[in-house]
């Protein structure tokens, strides 16, 4: 299949940190060449990726709504074909470095091409602040902080630099306007050997505060909070973990605490940010890649390659709902019966770590997916230039809310021959309420009195 790159040489000349909105004529395209939210509405030449018209917004028939599992409205597709080690020269412009070294590595590995469906929908209040965005919503201080005044929309449809498509990827609608909540949310690490450890069953809440417009009691300049109760194991249960970031993390950094049963106190965490390692997920992830980024973008420049045609994880209701938990593991890799691949156009983003910074990784490239700017593949190297993680983030359309879901993921470490299953909700599923909780209950002292033992 031919690679597309798209869009190079035109965004060669534009600066990484480029402050200005676009102009009211690029912005025009939103709703005519594009979406309102900037993918390219037209399919590719080869018709292996469709025209967007619409989104899926009709639920299959068996869907139960308020169960937290979603029926999977492509039960009965079957691959177009299979790419593992004997073919995948052939697509190799399509593949990410973290999918050619499975699939190098590891023969009975493969990627199931099923046919691509563009099932991005948003709500209309959404479609409106992100088209009104395109022409106001400003980055600052170089790219690394955003105007309060762009809450309730996707910040760049027409994204202008490597910074403002990580912002997108940041400020994806993604809970809509209340707030998700798993009653069991578990993390799977499977070592060298292919032995499984369950290393978390959490219980997890998550909001959008840039998209609770409406709730006054709300601080502007704050973009998402989360909190997990951990349940096991043993030596960890009643653990919480509070996280709250922001608009402008440079005047106000990542705000973390957390809660030991023995300590009995709620302290600051500043630790829980860019490169230390996550617990909760066996350590296999860092605090800036949950859900493939996340947090302050200063210690990487960004580099906004272009647009590319791709193989992402996508449309996975197999994954999130249907594959058992022990099945979806196998011993070097995630199990390929449980995944689905479709051609989708990313945009591409090269991130190179700044001279003087500090970091695990010296370089990282994200693969977006144009319809939700969820990142549906990533790589990082090391500082030795070998390819040391790699990330694929699996999404479902919730065709009954209008929100593009990408939370489950499958982290590959390469240095330690080693993976993990993370975020999965196959026990209990995922929940969604459409009401924001009182900020009173939102302060870390409130959580835990509500969710602790203490």
């Amino acid at each position: 299949m031919k690679n597309r790159l798209m869009m190079c040489i035109a965004l060669s000349g534009i600066s990484t940190f480029s402050l200005a909105a676009v102009s009211p004529e690029e912005a025009a395209k939103l709703g005519d060449s594009l979406t309102p939210w900037g993918a390219i509405k037209e399919g590719n030449s080869e018709g292996t990726i469709p025209a967007y018209t619409g989104g899926l917004r009709t639920a299959p028939e068996g869907f139960e709504p308020g169960s937290g599992f979603w029926v999977n409205p492509y039960k009965d597709e079957k691959p177009l074909f299979r790419i593992d080690s004997s073919n995948m020269d052939q697509y190799t412009d399509n593949l990410s470095a973290g999918q050619k070294h499975l699939l190098q590595t590891n023969p009975d590995y493969y990627l199931d091409i099923f046919p691509s469906h563009r099932t991005a929908a948003y709500p209309e209040e959404v479609v409106e602040a992100t088209i009104r965005n395109a022409t106001e919503c400003q980055v600052q201080k170089d790219g690394l902080a955003v105007d309060a005044a762009c809450r309730g929309g996707l910040p760049f449809p027409i994204p202008q630099s490597g910074n403002e498509v990580l912002w997108n990827q940041q400020l994806r609608y993604k809970i809509g306007s209340g707030y998700s909540t798993t009653a069991s949310s578990n993390s799977w690490i499977v070592d060298s050997n292919g032995s499984v450890t369950k290393a978390a069953e959490q219980q997890t809440f998550e909001e959008m505060p840039y998209y609770q417009v409406d709730q006054d009691d709300r601080n502007p300049e704050m973009y998402a909070r989360v909190f997990s109760l951990n349940r096991y194991p043993a030596r960890r249960a009643g653990e919480v973990t509070v996280l709250a970031d922001f608009l402008d993390p440079i005047d106000q950094p990542r705000r973390a605490w957390s809660y030991s049963p023995g300590q009995r106190r709620i302290k600051l965490a500043p630790e829980f940010a860019f490169d230390t390692p996550v617990a909760s997920q066996g350590g296999v992830t860092l605090f800036d890649e949950l859900q493939m980024f996340s947090g302050s973008q200063e210690r990487f420049d960004y580099k906004l390659v272009g647009r590319k045609e791709m193989f992402i994880p996508y449309n996975a209701y197999e994954f999130y709902f249907d594959c058992g938990q022990e099945e979806q593991m196998l011993e070097k890799h995630a199990n390929p019966e449980c995944e689905r691949w479709e051609l989708h156009r990313v945009w591409v983003v090269e991130a190179t770590l700044k001279s003087g910074s500090r970091h695990v990784y010296a370089k990282r490239t994200y693969y977006l997916d144009e319809d939700t700017f969820g990142v549906g593949l990533y790589d990082a190297w090391d500082q030795q230039g070998s390819l040391y993680r790699s990330m694929f983030l699996s999404g479902v359309q919730l065709y009954d809310l209008d929100i593009p879901y990408n939370v489950k993921n499958v982290i590959y470490d390469f240095n330690k021959g080693m993976y993990g299953v993370i975020n999965d909700g196959l026990k209990g599923g995922y929940q969604f309420d459409p009401t924001p909780l009182p900020e009173r209950n939102m302060a870390p002292e409130s959580i835990v009195s509500r969710y602790s033992q203490r």
